[in-house]
């Protein structure tokens, strides 16, 4: 480059562009350049921009001065990131199949190995060493937002490609943490042994879909299922608004954009307020936790929208309960009407351990389709008549969780003693695996 060109110059300052955040050199102007044509030879002078100082160079100058920048920038970029201390305690639960993970001071670290909390070979955790492991992966802004609340939600990424739903937050005074380990790849409906009516609800193209159960029974996995087979076979807008993000989409069919409380938007009802502006066909509320957030979720189902969100409930008669719970007793009413038009579906499921080798823990799953008699129920303040509902409509996809446990039973899939632990009614459990079946109008 000692003949230096003023091509070959802009040519260097792009690949400073892309070696540095900010141009190290910015070439302003050529000085006595002569004409292009056959006899035509490089400027003799640069005017550049360097180190925010304006200067007059010749081309043996700014070869140098673009050397000694390619250098300070390759310097720069070769540092090798530090690995975070915590992420041994990460790479433990990735090793082990652990599904949590809970580090709390005065015991040593404890990893949830099929459904129970394990201790780990380490010593007693110390409130100096947590706050160390913690405070290391927190940004500025999270640092702030959790010496402000109290408490914190975020994903941490281990290795690139393991997923990590972290939670920190305090108790009697001193730091705590429990992490979710979070599957990088989405499994279909079949490899999670889920109904194939879950199909048919992602296939709607309106309405408000809930997925309910206990904390850790595979609700947000769930609905990643359903928003994959949405984003493989429907051409669509996808809008999440997650806290924090768990699973990545890519986009195939449909495009997906996922906001994160906290980093792309400071909260759900922020996000719901301009969520029609950004022409979405599918939504997905990572929890249905107050009014606001409910209201948005139920407009935008009435206006021609598929909006899928979660709770924390039992069954679909007490998902209804805990969403009108939510409102003053005065708006329940109205809230009970607009909610029996909107509704498209309640599934509710609790994970149970297999018997199987190969499989941790199934899904027992019950299914409400939102059909007339459901929507006149909950219309009329019965909603505790569901499940019979539910019985009576099994030809419409509908499931019981009654039945389903009674089917894995029979099918070698779960202990007996399991399936009474999870329930809802041990009597009538005792009566399906007798081959005594109930329904809407008594006795089979």
């Amino acid at each position: 480059m000692r003949a230096i060109t003023v091509k070959n110059a802009i040519v260097g300052f792009w690949m400073l562009t892309r070696v540095a955040e900010t141009p190290i050199i910015i070439v302003l102007r050529v000085c006595l350049c002569k004409s292009y044509g056959p006899d035509y030879h490089p400027p003799s002078r640069y005017c550049i921009l360097f180190q925010g100082r304006r200067r007059i160079v010749d081309a043996n100058s700014l070869e140098s001065l673009v050397t000694m920048a390619e250098e300070q920038s390759a310097g720069q970029t070769k540092t090798p990131e530090k690995d975070p201390e915590i992420n041994k305690y990460f790479r433990a639960a990735i090793k082990t199949l652990a599904s949590d993970i809970h580090l709390k001071v005065g015991q040593p670290p404890k990893l949830r190995l099929y459904g129970y909390l394990k201790s780990t070979t380490g010593g007693a955790l110390t409130e100096e060493l947590i706050e160390k492991l913690v405070f290391e992966i927190l940004s500025p802004a999270h640092r702030k937002q959790f010496d402000e609340h109290g408490t914190l939600d975020f994903a941490h990424e281990v290795d690139g490609n393991h997923r990590f739903r972290v939670n920190i937050f305090r108790q009697r005074g001193m730091v705590s943490l429990a992490a979710r380990r979070v599957n990088t790849t989405i499994p279909p409906f079949e490899d999670l042994h889920l109904p194939p009516i879950l199909e048919r609800i992602a296939q709607s193209t309106q309405g408000l879909v809930l997925v309910v159960g206990p904390t850790g029974c595979g609700k947000t996995t769930t609905i990643a299922s359903m928003i994959d087979f949405i984003n493989r076979t429907r051409s669509c807008h996808i809008v999440t608004v997650e806290d924090p993000i768990e699973y990545l989409f890519k986009d195939r069919k449909a495009i997906v954009s996922q906001r994160e409380i906290g980093l792309d938007v400071g909260s759900f009802d922020e996000a719901l307020t301009y969520l029609m502006r950004q022409d979405p066909d599918v939504v997905f509320v990572g929890e249905m936790r107050d009014a606001k957030t409910v209201t948005a979720g139920m407009r935008a189902a009435e206006t021609g929208h598929l909006v899928l969100g979660t709770m924390h409930s039992s069954n679909a008669s007490q998902s209804v309960h805990r969403l009108l719970d939510l409102f003053p007793q005065s708006e329940r009413d109205l809230v009970r009407q607009t909610l029996a038009l909107a509704l498209r579906a309640v599934v509710s499921q609790v994970l149970v351990p297999c018997l199987k080798e190969d499989i941790d823990r199934i899904p027992a799953v019950e299914v409400l389709i939102a059909n007339a008699a459901a929507r006149k129920l909950i219309a009329e303040d019965r909603e505790a008549d569901l499940p019979s509902v539910i019985r009576a409509s099994q030809q419409e996809g509908m499931q019981d969780a009654t039945f389903n446990l009674c089917e894995l039973v029979k099918s070698g899939m779960i202990d007996p003693k399991e399936a009474y632990k999870h329930a809802p009614n041990t009597e009538e459990l005792k009566m399906a695996l007798k081959g005594i079946r109930t329904t809407a109008s008594g006795i089979l």
